[in-house]
Formats: C-alpha cells, structure tokens, sequence
C-alpha cells in the first residue's frame, strides 16, 4: 500500500490509523528532542541528501544513485555517532515513563542539608566545588572514572576534599543514594557554541553533566564565592544557605522537576 492509497479515507483502516498515529507521535517527539541543539542542522543535512537522493531516482542518474547507495551504510553509523547524546536522552526519557520509574526509582533523603552546609562554608572561604547528586539516572560511567570513596555524606567530609591541596580537590563529588561514591570525578564538557567564553570550567562541566542526565550540581565558584545550581542545563545562581536549600529540596523532593534541555544558554561567567 502507497501513501496515496494509505490516507484515502475509504480505504483507511483501525490499524493504518494507528499506525499513522505512532508514526506522528514520534516524530513529535523526535522533533521535541532535537529543537534548539546542534542536531537540528545536522538533521537538515541529512534530510537534503534524501531528498537529493530521490531526485537522481527522479532522473535516472545511475552513477550519483551508486555512489549514494555505496556510502549509505556508513551514513548509517555516522548518525548515530553525531546523534549519540540524542538518542542517549531518548531512551532516558523512556525509562523515567510513570510505568518504569517504579522499578528505578531511589528514595530522596535530606542530605542534601550536608550540601548545603558545605556549599556555604566553601563559598565563604571562596573554594571551589562540583558536587553531582544522581536522581532516577544512573552516574556509573562518571564515578568509574574518579575515586572510589563510598563515605557517608558529611559536611565535613565535602570540605576536606575540595580544600586546596588535598588529592581528590580537582574534580567532581558524586553522591549516590545519601552517600559520597566517588571523588575527582571527570564530567563532560557542554559543548553548545553559545555559552559565554568566560564560563569556567567547573561550570560548564556541570551544564555537560547535566545535559546527558537528570542529575543535579551544585556549583561553588573559586573566584567571586558564588553559589549556583545546574539541572537540565540551566544554571541558577547567586544562592545563599537558605535559598539552595530550598531550591534543592524543591528539586530533588519532586518526581518531575528535570526540565526540558533548554534553546538558549547565556549564563555570565561565575568562575573557573
């Protein structure tokens, strides 16, 4: 059955409708998934040389036809290589369904009190800090790439690990069910073009993070002592003690509070 013969309404089928309903819902979300990250222009690309591929179908250019057809399979894996973070949030989203989440999900604790503690000691001293908290995702691929601690989460134990000098300062905290796992951890840099050039390292780890995940970080900068938190890939800053406590227990005390990636990221510099 063609598509002509597919959308004439005496011929339409229980079973085409919901057969086109899937197909447009998927590529809805597809459409979601993609709006306002790099993959947009590269889904363009990839649609103009379908499009350029049915033409030679079009006009019979044998040659360009083999040449396309020789190359396709290797367009194949191209794709899912410039697509991987994409498609890595996709299946994401579809293990955070209601139905899954049950199977998954880890009860939220008040630890995130000792965070905040440490948070504005360290502010206070104008130390830095990178503090990853794991929700529904797993953080494994992270914490194998850091220090293996597996501590219970204190205060105190935060400070003494990112006070200047110590081994595991450079790096990320990440904690994992009430508890620190691992420290020096290595994060992913963001790599959207439109983040401000004076956005620290620090800070734009914690926007890479949380762009393949839905952890959250907590920020504290070297320089100005600012207090800031990432989700999603927004940053939000200037926070004092209550206010990060609030603003954390008002994340990681809901079970649907990752926001959409965002189209625009534009922080100001906060720190290195």
């Amino acid at each position: 059955m063609n598509l002509i013969e597919l959308f004439r309404l005496d011929r339409l089928t229980w079973s085409a409708a919901v057969d086109i309903l899937i197909v447009s819902i998927l590529i809805y979300h597809i459409l979601l998934l993609i709006r306002g990250t790099r993959a947009v222009q590269m889904a363009l690309g990839v649609g103009f040389l379908v499009l350029f591929y049915y033409v030679t179908l079009w006009f019979n250019l044998e040659t360009v036809q083999w040449i396309m057809t020789t190359i396709l399979p290797f367009f194949v894996v191209g794709i899912i290589v410039l697509f991987a973070a994409e498609i890595r949030r996709a299946l994401a989203n579809i293990g955070k369904n209601p139905l899954l989440r049950k199977f998954s999900r880890n009860p939220i604790t008040e630890t995130y009190a000792e965070i905040v503690l440490a948070a504005t000691h360290l502010s206070a001293q104008h130390v830095g800090a990178l503090i990853v908290i794991e929700r529904e995702m797993g953080l494994k691929n992270y914490t194998e790439s850091g220090v293996t601690i597996d501590a219970a989460l204190t205060s105190d134990l935060l400070v003494s690990i990112f006070s200047p000098g110590t081994p595991l300062h450079d790096g990320a905290v990440i904690v994992q069910k009430g508890r620190i796992t691992a420290a020096a951890c290595f994060l992913p840099l963001t790599l959207d073009p439109r983040l401000s050039k004076e956005l620290g390292t620090r800070h734009r780890a914690a926007i890479g993070v949380t762009e393949e995940s839905d952890a959250v970080v907590v920020v504290v900068s070297e320089e100005t002592g600012i207090i800031s938190t990432v989700v999603g890939g927004h940053v939000r800053r200037n926070l004092d003690g209550p206010s990060l406590r609030q603003h954390l227990a008002s994340i990681l005390e809901s079970a649907d509070s990752v926001p959409a990636p965002p189209s625009h990221l534009s922080p100001v510099a906060e720190g290195k």
